[in-house]
């Protein structure tokens, strides 16, 4: 069994630890503080089933809503949901962002076996939001993986420098893909919801640690960016330079649009997607889709899941 976070108390959500932030060189490895944590099986029951046997690489960028105990969304009311709509996509490789530790142990243990996940609490540890990384261990494997965090001191734990008083960061692994061969990275972030400056410094600094990486592998980058494609700078940071293309745009099919943050209110038929799936401009995307999954007039968060069927 792959290791898991060791326990620690529950900041509640949005929270920033009161404790200065210590570094993540001398915190990494006696915490163990990122995890593969305890795998999750894909069920095949849905639309996902029929491409599984193909060398397609099913992608979800999914903002999970904060598990809450306060009615009506309370995330005892919206799991049910989130399993159904998980186990019916079964996407090989999920970025979640705002995941609590105990809301995604609730998703690990919801999706079985088949599944583990990368992941750190942006204060350390377990402590606040994550932007963890999900994926089918029969379909892929992690090579190497690390944390950054986006601010001007990138490898201190819990650091926030550009105005922002949410911390935020960046999960990135590097995998190995069983069944079509060869590596990749996915880079999964949440972008600061609240200020602009903040948002494009952020960009930048993604932009710059996916040049670090290895070039002849390819990227996947899933996140909230809190900003509409096409309407912001941090959407043409993002994609400045020909490094990444929107697999929105480049899809050689895709679904209706609508906002792919509704707030549990009606959906806005081509309306703003803030939750993007960038990738290396080799990638081919066959089918792109917003996802308006819900049972009974609920929905498993506040977002919509944004996903995308990719070809290396």
């Amino acid at each position: 069994m792959a290791s898991v976070l060791a326990a620690a108390p529950e900041d509640p959500p949005g929270s920033v630890p009161a404790a200065a932030p210590v570094s993540r060189r001398s915190a990494l490895r006696a915490a163990a503080a990122t995890a593969v944590a305890a795998p999750v099986a894909a069920y095949g029951a849905g639309p996902a089933s029929a491409a599984d046997r193909g060398p397609g690489l099913r992608v979800m960028t999914f903002n999970l809503r904060y598990a809450s105990d306060t009615p009506p969304h309370s995330w005892a009311e919206r799991r049910p949901v989130m399993r159904a709509l998980l186990r019916r996509e079964a996407p090989h490789l999920l970025g979640t962002q705002e995941g609590l530790y105990g809301q995604l142990r609730d998703i690990a243990a919801d999706l079985g076996p088949r599944y583990a996940w990368v992941g750190t609490g942006r204060g350390g540890g377990s402590r606040d939001e994550f932007v963890a990384v999900f994926y089918d261990v029969h379909r892929l494997v992690p090579v190497e993986y690390d944390h950054f965090w986006l601010s001007a001191t990138p490898l201190l734990i819990g650091s926030a420098t550009w105005g922002n008083t949410v911390v935020r960061m960046v999960t990135w692994v590097r995998f190995r893909d069983l069944r079509a061969g060869g590596e990749f990275y996915a880079l999964n972030t949440h972008l600061d919801h609240a200020h602009q400056y903040a948002r494009e410094r952020s960009a930048a600094l993604i932009t710059e640690r996916l040049a670090a990486l290895d070039p002849a592998l390819p990227r996947i980058v899933t996140g909230d960016f809190n900003v509409a494609a096409h309407r912001n700078p941090v959407y043409d940071v993002m994609l400045g330079g020909g490094t990444l293309v929107d697999s929105w745009d480049t899809a050689a099919r895709r679904s209706a649009q609508y906002g792919t943050f509704h707030g549990y209110r009606p959906l806005v038929p081509d309306g703003d997607r803030v939750d993007w799936i960038l990738t290396s401009p080799g990638v081919r995307t066959r089918r792109a889709t917003i996802n308006t999954f819900a049972e009974h007039g609920r929905f498993p968060s506040d977002h919509l899941p944004v996903q995308a069927l990719l070809d290396r």
